[in-house]
């Protein structure tokens, strides 16, 4: 290979320009596939809430690198040994939701990143095709080019934002929209673009700029996209593979049907 499909990720993070990721839930690979084909930056693979187990995982890793682009994974809470199986299988990224402190962060980071930062082992079988380096090479260029990104979605992770951004080896954050704004809320209601949720989303990607990293979050189909990008979020999702499959669907039959389609993302279930 001549460039790293696992590089372009990091690159990407640190140019100016937002970076836009499709959403994958569903344990199938050509899912992602077709997405990623569509011209999205990235696409995450979802293994918290989505379906995908790790052998689906894999193989979405390798499909979405045919299109030439990297795919990041959402890995389940605490399975940090599993984001180190996925950084092997190729991924340029993982994102691991519920840490909520500096301690939590440090332990994350010591699964993804090879010594000094971390304890990763070595053993890149996809990474380093994907890498398009030589294994020294690799070994010396990883900790930089694969992402390692804490959500934050819980008051303490809120208010511990600066120790956990202060970690080294945590290349930015994401924002978890719907359980921060349950949290800020007491547990009284979900409310992802709330007044609240918004000034925590204003204040952690103030925080992120300030130690030099970034932030992103999930959102809800391209004009939410565009608008939290407006706001400094840098990695921003857009949708995802199931919510897109059903306003489509519901589109097309309620214009076969003569009546007005149902606003996108209606009684859908979001991430």
């Amino acid at each position: 290979m001549n460039e790293s499909i696992v590089g372009k990720l990091s690159e990407s993070l640190a140019a100016d320009a937002p970076v836009f990721s499709a959403w994958v839930s569903t344990n199938e690979a050509a899912v992602a596939e077709a997405l990623a084909r569509e011209a999205f930056d990235t696409v995450i693979l979802d293994m918290q809430h989505g379906g995908l187990d790790f052998a689906g995982a894999s193989r979405a890793i390798l499909t979405v690198a045919l299109t030439g682009r990297p795919a990041v994974v959402r890995v389940p809470v605490e399975d940090f040994p599993l984001a180190s199986r996925l950084l092997d299988a190729g991924a340029a990224g993982i994102i691991a939701p519920m840490i909520n402190s500096r301690a939590d962060a440090e332990r994350f980071v010591s699964f993804t990143k090879f010594p000094p930062l971390g304890e990763r082992s070595w053993g890149p079988r996809d990474a380093l095709p994907l890498s398009g380096l030589d294994a020294a090479a690799y070994f010396r260029s990883a900790n930089a080019i694969a992402s390692t990104i804490a959500m934050i979605e819980t008051r303490k992770a809120l208010d511990s934002v600066d120790a956990i951004l202060a970690v080294d080896g945590i290349d930015g954050v994401f924002i978890g929209p719907n359980d921060l704004s349950i949290a800020l809320s007491g547990g009284a209601r979900s409310e992802p673009r709330g007044p609240q949720l918004l000034a925590a989303a204003g204040e952690i990607v103030a925080r992120a700029r300030a130690h030099g990293k970034f932030a992103g979050m999930f959102c809800f189909d391209g004009a939410d996209a565009r608008a939290m990008a407006g706001l400094g979020l840098k990695l921003c999702s857009i949708s995802s593979d199931l919510a897109m499959l059903r306003t489509q669907a519901r589109a097309e039959l309620a214009a076969a049907r003569g009546e007005t389609p149902p606003a996108p993302g209606q009684g859908m279930k979001t991430y």
